[in-house]
């Protein structure tokens, strides 16, 4: 049994990373086929990068702000994702995508989980969209995560 404050703040948490993900669907959504094309490359790039990371899900943090409760990675992506300059956007939204998906993979808590799988039919939506750029984005080890 996890501590009532603990899954307090996770609730938190998941609430505004399901927040952010509507607006990051919204822009994915809004992409032609060439971007998303871009995108799906950017972030399989920015799992590659994220995966060599000593904790991924901190991916993009600043090193003074390791010691948060959560990175400051999604934050910094969805401030890029709402620039009206596209590749500043892609960039984004790929980094938003990567660290979400970190942060919440192998949950225990449902409001969590229920980010995690939003956050995998993106990915999922991304790899259809562009399935050349898409081989090789996951082992079938974190797929069935």
């Amino acid at each position: 049994m996890q501590p009532l404050i603990w899954r307090l703040v996770a609730t938190k948490r998941a609430y505004q990373l399901q927040r952010e993900y509507k607006e990051i669907e919204k822009l994915m959504q809004g992409l032609n086929n060439a971007s998303r094309l871009q995108l799906a490359t950017l972030t399989q790039r920015e799992f590659v990068a994220a995966s060599k990371s000593e904790f991924p899900h901190l991916y993009g943090t600043p090193p003074e702000q390791r010691y948060s409760a959560w990175g400051s990675g999604t934050e910094i992506g969805l401030s890029r994702a709402r620039s009206d300059n596209l590749p500043v956007r892609l960039r984004g939204i790929a980094l938003w995508l990567t660290v979400a998906y970190h942060e919440t993979r192998g949950t225990t808590l449902p409001a969590l989980d229920n980010v995690h799988r939003s956050l995998l039919r993106a990915l999922r939506f991304l790899r259809e969209a562009a399935p050349t750029a898409s081989a090789g984005w996951f082992t079938a080890e974190e797929a069935a995560a």
